[in-house]
């Protein structure tokens, strides 16, 4: 089961929600990438995660592959970057001004 947050910007605005779980993926019989999500029968095949973050200098989002992982951004290279689930209590990479909070009442369950 997957539990997310509903995030957002204090002062901007800017607002997302994050999963603790990210996207479990499989490679079928094509050699192509396939995301199982609950309670899918394919779920159990599943041998990496994408796991989505933002770049904390330029507000990029971008996936993350357990099986490549890297931290730096696609966009502008930088390394300031987190998993979204993470996010909270820093700077908004939207606006540059306020602090990313969850909505008390904004728990998600998948």
């Amino acid at each position: 089961m997957a539990m997310g947050i509903c995030l957002f910007c204090e002062s901007c605005g800017f607002r997302l929600m994050a999963w603790d779980e990210g996207n479990p993926y499989f490679i079928n019989e094509n050699g192509v990438k396939e995301y199982a999500y609950h309670p899918d029968g394919f779920f159990r095949k599943c041998i990496g995660n994408d796991a989505p973050h933002m770049c904390l200098a330029c507000g990029e989002e971008f996936t993350v592959d357990s099986l490549r992982p890297r931290r730096e951004c696609t966009k502008c290279g930088s390394f300031d970057t987190v998993n979204t689930f993470l996010l909270e209590g820093k700077k908004c990479p939207k606006c540059g001004i306020g602090v990313i909070k969850h909505e008390s009442d904004g728990f998600l369950i998948s």
